[in-house]
């Protein structure tokens, strides 16, 4: 009998897309850029890395830095740039995890007591800004302006999301294009910069520079995409928060942008009541899940991420195949099928 292929198998039969692929492809570089983010982690101030190591500590998938190692080495890259590279993209977004969670007051991060929760806000927004001073020194260090030039502006962009997220929040007028504005500046800007400088550190033409930006900015959208989704319908132990953040904090999202627009005047009077006035009784979080899956809003959300992690594996076209390749093309199917 012939050998069962991949694409042979049953649906029940095929294995989860999963990141281990690109954690074993990535391993000794990923493990060299762990130990220099803990190197520039130190300071004579003893509460910077005791601050900064609880949230580095706390895990994370490293997804964003390992898209700089991969990247760099999907373009050929032979040097050690991108290490520096992919710390500072993990120090960008710590930062950016340290100043949400002040913002959001925020309690549980990656199923851990958050840094805000253990020592205070005025700890936790100033370690931030000392990551994002390391995140830049780093980069200074490996000398290319156009680098400097990506992943500044993808600072500036991510703070310009989190600002237009605080302005939307409790608004239940917006619109899906807005939502999305949001989401492509708060998450996929750093996605996509992340991908995008493993081709200008390999020295690689601006077309290989475009296809890796597309992947990385349709994987971020896709990666918040399932994120949102998953604050109405993961198992807290999966979600690594309190489930319900977003309901809780006022904040509009896919799901609730969709039931909202697809409810009856009662439902959005009670959507009005819990998230523009923020008066939320014990059992508003549950009405609120049945109404968003009344309406398939979850289902919904999670078709939109597929198309976008399509996307982002179809960006990969102009590289050869291989095994770096098809690792971050199960990164994009990993990022719309985790939390199930």
């Amino acid at each position: 009998m012939a050998p069962v292929t991949r694409s042979d198998r049953k649906p029940e039969e095929q294995p989860s897309p999963s990141l281990d692929p690109l954690f074993r492809l990535l391993g000794d570089d990923l493990s060299r850029v762990n130990r220099l983010i803990v190197e520039r982690m130190h300071s004579p101030v003893a509460l910077i890395p005791q601050l900064a190591g609880h949230i580095v500590a706390a895990g994370g998938k490293r997804l964003r830095p390992m898209l700089t190692l991969a990247s760099a080495r999907l373009c050929g890259y032979r040097g050690e740039d991108h290490l520096a590279l992919a710390a500072a993209v993990e120090f960008i977004h710590t930062a950016t995890l340290l100043h949400d969670d002040v913002v959001d007051s925020s309690d549980l991060r990656r199923g851990r007591d958050t840094a805000n929760a253990v020592w205070g806000n005025k700890p936790a927004v100033l370690v931030g800004d000392f990551l994002f001073a390391r995140s830049f020194q780093l980069m200074v260090a490996v000398g290319s302006l156009r680098i400097l030039e990506i992943l500044s502006h993808a600072a500036a962009v991510i703070a310009e999301g989190e600002v237009h997220q605080l302005i939307t929040a409790n608004d239940t007028t917006t619109t899906e294009a807005a939502y999305l504005e949001v989401i492509e500046a708060k998450t996929a800007a750093l996605f996509a910069a992340a991908s995008r400088i493993g081709a200008v550190v390999a020295d690689r033409p601006r077309e290989e520079e475009g296809a890796l930006e597309r992947f990385g900015r349709n994987l971020g959208i896709a990666y918040q995409l399932v994120d949102d989704m998953l604050d109405f319908s993961a198992r807290q132990s999966e979600l690594g928060k309190t489930v319900g953040d977003d309901f809780r904090d006022g904040k509009i999202t896919l799901p609730i942008v969709i039931a909202f627009a697809r409810g009856d005047a009662e439902e959005r009077a009670f959507w009005r009541r819990t998230l523009e006035n923020g008066e939320q009784g014990p059992d508003d979080l549950a009405r609120a899940v049945r109404l968003i899956e009344r309406h398939g809003a979850l289902a919904e959300t999670l078709a939109r991420a597929r198309v976008y992690a399509a996307n982002a594996a179809e960006a990969l076209a102009p590289f050869p195949d291989g095994p770096l390749r098809q690792a971050l093309e199960e990164s994009a199917a990993f990022a719309t099928e985790r939390g199930f």
